[in-house]
């Protein structure tokens, strides 16, 4: 998987020799502002490209000059930067799955160290924005596409520097999209368009060995196995719904007409409506062994085709591909044998 990413930031040098879970908080940064200098945080992306606008759910942002400091907030926006060869100056901690002692995510933080930078500068802000650190890493841009910031966060954050949030609808941003929006606000658009399609290419080269995907159909849910009364299935406009698609499963027509009846990401489910998923055949679930024993035992949710037929992959919330199947264009190449592994062994559960 090491090589994989190697390969990948390795591409984009061809077209540049630079680098490339929302709120307010107290507390941050696991390290000195002054660690990522010491890397190369340079954008060398094409200046040409600048004043650049970009229009978002809050308005628009001009970027007036090619920016040599990046802060990224949020998940996993960091990770098209530093696929595109830069440091940024300053990130938002990881807050799910497996970690690294930096508090980054295992192929965030190997991003890192191949760029020359073995202790990034970390904002501690899981439970909301440290005003301060993110000030005192001295951004010339803030760059969130793939987040939920409210307009007085957005606000306060443009104080410091100018920021890219979602373009559209909070926690909806794809991979490709969040990719390219981002490269784009460091004036690298075309390296961020390659690096979707080189990825694109490996998500096919992949799915080729897994023949038994297509025509299935799948759904991403959130299930406590400590209260199953209700539950939520992630539409198809949240990144980890979409991804499935990428994988060459298909949407199942329930879970297209729940999302008819919702703008969120997510649509909350009844356990007396379970019936309603009656053509899902594989759920993904964060979880464990437990949980899907609870489901099976349970009257109603053990009528579901994927529940009933063991075709289910278990997300263990410590697990690095927890976090993985809400990809980003560095947690793809890091992951996805292992995730089309666990889909092709529910895949193979599945009684016709």
């Amino acid at each position: 998987m090491r090589k994989k990413l190697l390969s990948l930031i390795a591409a984009v040098s061809v077209f540049s020799t630079a680098l490339v879970g929302c709120g307010s908080t107290d507390t941050a940064t696991t390290s000195d502002t002054g660690s990522a200098d010491s890397a190369n945080t340079e954008v060398t992306g094409d200046d040409s490209a600048f004043p650049i606008t970009i229009e978002h759910a809050f308005g628009e942002t001009t970027i007036e000059s090619k920016p040599e400091r990046v802060v990224t907030l949020s998940w996993a926006n960091q990770d098209a930067i530093l696929a595109l060869g830069v440091v940024p100056v300053g990130v938002s901690a990881a807050n799910y799955g497996l970690m690294t002692d930096n508090k980054l995510h295992l192929w965030t933080d190997e991003a890192f160290a191949e760029l020359g930078e073995t202790n990034p500068n970390v904002f501690d802000d899981e439970t909301g924005w440290d005003y301060e650190a993110i000030a005192a890493a001295e951004p010339d841009v803030i760059i969130a596409s793939y987040s939920g910031f409210t307009e007085e966060e957005y606000n306060l954050l443009s104080e410091i520097a100018p920021v890219v949030p979602y373009i559209e609808t909070a926690w909806k941003t794809n991979w490709r999209d969040q990719t390219i929006v981002n490269a784009t606000a460091i004036g690298m658009k075309a390296e961020g368009e390659k690096l979707v399609e080189e990825t694109d290419a490996l998500i096919s080269e992949k799915l080729e060995q897994y023949p038994e995907l297509e025509g299935k159909t799948a759904g991403y849910f959130w299930i406590s196995q400590d209260d199953m009364s209700t539950f939520y299935a992630y539409l198809p406009n949240d990144p980890r719904a979409s991804y499935l698609n990428d994988l060459g499963l298909e949407t199942p027509d329930s879970i297209l007409s729940l999302a008819e009846t919702s703008e969120d990401f997510s649509v909350t489910i009844s356990r007396e409506n379970s019936d309603l998923l009656n053509d899902v055949d594989i759920m993904i679930v964060y979880g464990d062994e437990g949980l899907l024993e609870a489901m099976q035992a349970d009257a109603l949710m053990s009528q579901i085709p994927a529940v009933k037929n063991g075709a289910v992959v278990l997300l263990d919330s410590n697990s690095a591909l927890a976090a993985a199947t809400t990809p980003s264009i560095l947690s793809i190449p890091y992951a996805i044998d292992d995730y089309l592994s666990l889909l092709s062994e529910a895949a193979n559960n599945i009684n016709e």
